[in-house]
């Protein structure tokens, strides 16, 4: 009987360098986005993945900034990260993020889930309905 079955669930196929480079541009995605669509199995690996850089940088130190800053390697995402996403989530503890499940894959027939992080700002939603706008024209 194997009880915490979790690990061989995430490791997702591949290998460690490749998973952990895989979870670092995803992370990196999510956070310049706030909304990414992917499988199901990778965006829950990412939650965990995501949820601890969060974690991590609330608390807005310069270590904290250099540990968040050896995962992700763009620094205008870390500094999104810093200024923008973290003031979000000063009074909660975990849940930063949200996967909404939302059907399956036409090529593959994968299971499909959107991760996005749970407060999304007004300002991100305003500029998607404006680029969907355009986009219409």
């Amino acid at each position: 009987m194997r009880h915490r079955k979790k690990t061989s669930v995430l490791k997702l196929g591949r290998t460690a360098s490749h998973r952990l480079a895989m979870l670092r541009n995803m992370t990196t995605s999510l956070f310049e986005h706030e909304r990414i669509t992917t499988t199901d199995r990778k965006a829950k690996a990412l939650r965990s993945f995501a949820e601890n850089l969060i974690t991590v940088a609330k608390r807005g130190d310069l270590h904290a900034r250099r540990l968040v800053l050896r995962d992700l390697k763009n620094k205008e995402i870390v500094a999104k990260l810093f200024d923008d996403i973290c003031p979000r989530y000063t009074e909660r503890h975990g849940g930063y993020t949200r996967i909404l499940k939302v059907g399956n894959r036409h090529g593959d027939n994968a299971s499909m889930s959107i991760i996005e992080l749970s407060e999304i700002s007004e300002a991100a939603i305003k500029s998607k309905v404006k680029e969907k706008k355009s986009e219409s024209k």
